[in-house]
């Protein structure tokens, strides 16, 4: 599949799925240094059967991230454009993904544990399963290596899973609860930033969910955003102003990283 890449992008193959090469494009920092830190995009909608937004969806922002020192990659996962699809085909390309960069982290000029992961809307729903979903793992992936990136960055999530299946995958209905983040309230997230607009139809939702996995000790910073929609961080909307705001937002979060290289 052909992507919408405005910039020259390194494209490496992270997993061949059938007749599907599932492929990393990474926005790499001039700087010519070893252990920079890695993040890790994932588009949203892609639950839906013509998904609008690709892993080009954060170009722009791997871009600036790569200008600041770090590793920065659009993901290409499965998504309701691949025939037979299902979200548990995304929640384990995640895991695949954070893994093969960890796995090649030296030819990256990366830290194998710097590893960020920015999930939006399904793309953060697929994130945060693919955390506290231990036992979705794909059968070709080496599982010794650890599949739970270090720190985390979600804009607005949808985390009922029962809510998601039942609209978009009923067929998933009998195990929805299974795979449904606001059912299993537990510690198991790591440093974690999550950005909402109080516009957004799942405000209320994420809010809450946050709030619970705060108070079961998950270190989650919830940062909120008055009036704006769903996608309002998305180039090219608002002027830009919360493109550059939720860029600063995530350059402060991900700062110690890059001042205190190894």
């Amino acid at each position: 599949m052909q992507f919408p890449f405005d910039y020259p992008v390194r494209e490496m193959t992270y997993k061949e799925v059938n007749d599907r090469n599932l492929r990393l494009y990474a926005f790499e920092p001039d700087t010519d240094t070893a252990n920079r830190p890695v993040i890790l995009f994932f588009q949203g909608g892609s639950f839906q059967p013509n998904p609008k937004f690709s892993p080009a969806q954060f170009q722009h922002q791997a871009r600036y991230f790569a200008s600041i020192g770090i590793v920065s990659i659009c993901v290409d996962y499965r998504t309701g454009r691949d025939a037979g699809f299902t979200p548990l085909q995304a929640i384990m390309d995640v895991k695949s993904a954070v893994r093969w960069v960890r796995q090649h982290a030296e030819e990256l000029g990366a830290d194998p544990d710097k590893v960020a992961v920015c999930g939006a809307s399904a793309g953060g729903y697929i994130s945060v399963s693919s955390i506290m979903f231990g036992h979705l793992n794909d059968e070709l992936d080496d599982d010794s290596v650890n599949a739970v990136p270090d720190r985390l960055i979600i804009f607005a999530a949808g985390m009922d899973g029962v809510d998601i299946m039942s609209r978009r995958y009923p067929e998933l209905l009998p195990i929805a609860k299974e795979i449904s983040p606001i059912h299993h309230v537990q510690s198991s997230l790591p440093q974690t930033l999550w950005m909402c607009g109080t516009g957004d139809d799942l405000y209320e939702q994420n809010r809450g969910f946050v709030k619970e996995m705060q108070e079961a000790g998950n270190p989650i910073t919830f940062k909120t955003y008055d009036g704006m929609e769903h996608g309002f961080f998305n180039y090219g909307w608002h002027n830009n102003t919360y493109f550059h705001a939720t860029n600063q937002e995530i350059e402060s979060f991900l700062r110690p990283w890059i001042d205190h290289p190894h």
